[in-house]
């Protein structure tokens, strides 16, 4: 736990000329008694390329420090133009505000500023040559970047860790890492078998549809079903053709004896032809009715 808190900056003198100073109002608040000073510091960082063009704009002592909130005024000088790269003077670059306890950085606050001319007409056409005494800076207030960090204060339970506490209980643990890396090996197996299986049932489907659409495919057996039934009705025919020979030939046979026939014998034989053919037209008839 920190015992001094920021609890916050405010921004003085802004917008303000490039060679105006920089002043801040901190507030922070003290939870116990401290042994030493704080040591609080302003840089600008004159170039966003290199750390060698960083100027430490002044740097203050504040102590002793009661215990409760604080509040004081910090006054810093402006860079000096010589340690900052020509090309660099104008646009955006940043300022950082800190403090420390015994040489030991707690905060930081950063800040964006901004560096320009004080006309649009500068801005949009800017000279060769940097006119300073048309230039101002803008320190966007609005948006700081803070960033905190534990040290150790007077005692040494104050100190922060070095190394995390030890959990035997964890160390205990079986690694579960080989299992791990089993069970992503059994999943991707079961997917990419369930991806054949798709992939199969998608073709079988597509088959069996075909099938459904065209009708059953012809078989051994059902040809020969077709030309046994082709054959009975050939047989069929050829059997009424036979018996309507058989009719002409027996009607004809009948005419001979008729012309054979000289006695009374032949003409028996005729009245009995006529009455078998009459009864075989009679029983022809009854048949097809």
């Amino acid at each position: 736990m920190s015992v001094v808190s920021l609890l916050g900056v405010k921004v003085l003198n802004n917008p303000a000329h490039f060679d105006a100073k920089y002043q801040f109002e901190i507030t922070f608040e003290c939870l116990e008694p401290l042994q030493k000073d704080l040591e609080w510091k302003l840089t600008y960082v004159g170039s966003a390329t290199s750390s060698e063009h960083d100027q430490e704009l002044d740097s203050l002592l504040v102590g002793p420090i009661p215990v409760g909130v604080n509040k004081f005024i910090f006054e810093a000088d402006s860079p000096d133009l010589k340690r900052i790269p020509t090309s660099e003077i104008l646009g955006v670059t940043v300022i950082l505000l800190s403090c420390s306890y015994d040489d030991r950085e707690f905060v930081r606050v950063g800040y964006y500023v901004n560096n320009e001319y004080d006309n649009d007409e500068m801005n949009n056409d800017p000279p060769a040559k940097t006119v300073m005494e048309k230039v101002r800076r803008n320190v966007l207030a609005e948006k700081p970047r803070v960033t905190r960090f534990a040290i150790k204060w007077d005692t040494e339970d104050s100190a922060p860790a070095e190394f995390p506490p030890d959990q035997p209980e964890a160390d205990a643990v079986e690694d579960d890492g080989a299992a791990y890396g089993a069970e992503e090996e059994e999943l991707e197996a079961a997917e990419a078998e369930a991806a054949e299986g798709v992939k199969e049932g998608g073709e079988d489907e597509e088959m069996a549809g075909a099938e459904d659409t065209s009708g059953a495919p012809a078989t051994k057996a059902d040809d020969e079903v077709s030309d046994a039934g082709s054959e009975d009705l050939e047989a069929e025919s050829s059997g009424s053709e036979d018996e309507d020979i058989e009719e002409e030939e027996a009607e004809g046979d009948g005419d001979e004896d008729m012309e054979m026939g000289e006695d009374g014998d032949g003409a028996a034989q005729t009245e009995t032809g006529k009455e078998q053919n009459m009864h075989g037209q009679h029983a022809g008839e009854v048949m097809v009715h």
